[in-house]
């Protein structure tokens, strides 16, 4: 991967939007991001996968590694998100 982002002073994660307004395909199938009450969640974007985390880098390297690490396949959300199970 040769896309990185600096998301805090200490963490760097590949291939991650800072923004991003909806999934505009498939080939971006997680969306991280913090559900209402401040949990960090990851969720696949057809509804199939999702799961709750610790912290931000736990949730990306989760949706990372459910999508085989490829480049834009895992976009970080600003707003909040919901889990639906």
């Amino acid at each position: 991967m040769n896309l990185r982002r600096t998301m805090s002073p200490t963490v760097q994660i590949a291939a991650i939007h800072d923004e991003a307004p909806a999934p505009a395909s498939d080939a971006a199938r997680f969306i991280v991001g913090q559900d209402p009450e401040g949990h960090w969640v990851a969720i696949g974007i057809h509804g199939r996968a999702g799961c709750l985390f610790r912290n931000r880098k736990a949730a990306v390297d989760y949706a990372e590694d459910e999508t085989d690490h490829r480049p834009d396949a895992v976009l970080l959300f600003r707003e909040r998100i919901k889990l639906r199970i």
